[in-house]
């Protein structure tokens, strides 16, 4: 069964403009990505940064004790790179759901304009026995 299509818009040569000048289509959604593949980027770079570290310690220090030194750092410098890669990932995403939130809203409020029937205006009996109203002993009486 094919999903019903909304009525065809002229669309006219300056139409994508016009989309991105009135914010009816974000340019945000594909920014994100950039954004991410950068911050993970720089993530990166500052796990290299604290392998450097490790490594000119334990070269600075010939002897046993600058090993000593290299390995907790280098252990540190990658829990820490791998920590922050999470946190960056987690707050790219929720970012993107909060996009894909107001892209749902829109949709939605589109729905309502065009006159179409939302959840909410379904029959009572159609809601999931969670949201109805259970009878009680006093409601039987009447």
């Amino acid at each position: 069964m094919k999903s019903p299509r909304s009525a065809p818009r002229p669309e006219g040569p300056n139409s994508m403009l016009w989309k991105l000048l009135t914010l009816e289509q974000l340019m945000t959604g594909s920014l994100v990505h950039l954004v991410y593949w950068f911050g993970l980027g720089v993530v990166s770079l500052g796990g290299f940064a604290a392998i450097g570290t490790a490594v000119g310690v334990a070269l600075r220090e010939p002897s046993f004790m600058g090993i000593l030194l290299a390995i907790p750092v280098a252990v540190a410098g990658l829990l820490v790179i791998t920590a922050l890669a999470i946190v960056w990932r987690s707050f790219c995403e929720f970012y993107v759901v909060i996009l894909q939130i107001g892209e749902d809203l829109r949709v939605l409020r589109r729905s309502v304009e065009a006159g179409a029937a939302t959840p909410a205006a379904v029959a009572p009996d159609a809601a999931p026995s969670s949201v109805r109203r259970r009878r009680t002993p006093a409601d039987r009486d009447q």
